[in-house]
């Protein structure tokens, strides 16, 4: 427990994520107060070490609602009623829940990690090391609260990616949503063989069990992605459809060219893939000049998002040319000109600041 009371987080929900978020702060200091509508699970973090308490916290400095996408508007709007700090979620789908939370310090996010565990049985506070996790500024959201968040978030392990809220909803669906859904099938499927269920199991290779792997799953988060989210996961299923189809032509006509230049294709997009992420060794500062006008964060953020590049530290500081500000992001070395270029294109004045270059 820690006697700073800058450090002190509150978290709703305390399934997988929620108890890793809590044991991830825990362990690097932060006093940790969490709830959770069934109360025998909220005990159990407690038990386990996740929690400092179980309660609501009115001084926390950070708010994780770390529910099912059906509730975090109002989960999120009790905490932002309660306390006075940021205040952000884990939901996997985010643009109705970012329409509908307009306040300031409301930032949206979803960390790309999880595991076939569920509860605070299964959660571990190094769950995020090395992953991705996305912020969604919209116009509205607080830099200072932006900057809050995306300093919690990487201080435990995780890449910072910022997105727009609907175009995150557009990538997950096709990275997240449909191969889980695509695995579930498969997966019943198998279970559905009218072949011996025992032998077909028991034939079951890695390579069926890594791709269905995500079925294991706890279902109790996807009614509400696929609710929310149908806008863009059935576009992702109909192109899927449609590429079976043709894998099914090739296989019935016996079409080896086609076959051996879908399969070297698919083994060179598989390679390309990017590892899991680890921290540059060299970074760059960049002092971008912002107007006073809604939505620049968002923008410059989101802007270095869609070119694939993570925010290492990120500041808010006053400039004295008047109703400006400075927005200094900091960025891996070899991602500085990319972010540079794009900037300066939309008009920003951009400069490396002092640091630049320096070992993180």
């Amino acid at each position: 427990m820690t006697d700073d009371a800058s450090k002190r987080a509150q978290v709703v929900g305390l399934g997988l994520v929620g108890s890793s978020i809590a044991g991830a702060l825990r362990a690097r200091g932060w006093h940790v107060t969490g709830t959770d509508l069934d109360t025998a699970r909220a005990g159990r973090a407690r038990e386990l070490g996740a929690l400092d308490e179980v309660g609501f916290d009115e001084g926390a400095k950070i708010g994780f609602v770390a529910t099912p996408a059906s509730s975090v508007v109002g989960v999120a709007g009790e905490l932002l009623a309660r306390t006075e700090g940021a205040v952000t979620d884990v939901a996997g789908v985010k643009g109705a829940i970012v329409a509908a939370i307009g306040d300031p310090r409301f930032v949206g996010g979803h960390p790309m990690a999880g595991s076939e565990q569920e509860g605070p049985e299964g959660a571990d506070p190094d769950l995020f090391v090395g992953a991705t996790w996305v912020l969604t500024p919209s116009k509205q959201t607080d830099p200072a609260a932006f900057a809050a968040v995306q300093s919690v978030v990487t201080s435990l392990g995780a890449d910072v990616v910022a997105l727009g809220a609907d175009r995150h909803d557009e990538l997950v669906a096709v990275v997240s949503h449909v191969p889980h859904l695509t695995a579930a099938t498969l997966m019943s499927l198998a279970g559905e063989a009218e072949l011996d269920h025992t032998a077909l199991m028991r034939l079951a290779a890695g390579g069926f069990r890594d791709m269905t792997r995500i079925a294991a799953g706890s279902p109790a988060i996807w009614p509400d992605i696929c609710r929310d989210n149908a806008s863009a996961i059935i576009p992702v299923l109909d192109r899927l459809i449609g590429r079976l189809g043709e894998v099914r032509r090739i296989v019935a006509e016996t079409d080896r060219p086609a076959l051996e230049e879908l399969l070297e294709g698919a083994r060179g997009a598989r390679r390309n893939l990017p590892t899991r992420g680890m921290r540059p060794e060299t970074v760059t500062e960049l002092r971008v000049v912002i107007p006073d006008r809604p939505g620049v964060l968002a923008e410059v953020t989101t802007l270095a998002g869609e070119l694939g590049v993570n925010i290492e530290d990120i500041e808010i500081a006053h400039s004295t040319e008047g109703p400006r500000g400075v927005l200094v992001l900091v960025v891996a070395s070899e991602a500085a000109e990319p972010v540079t270029a794009g900037l300066r294109g939309r008009g920003y004045r951009v400069s490396h600041g002092t640091g630049a270059g320096a070992p993180l």
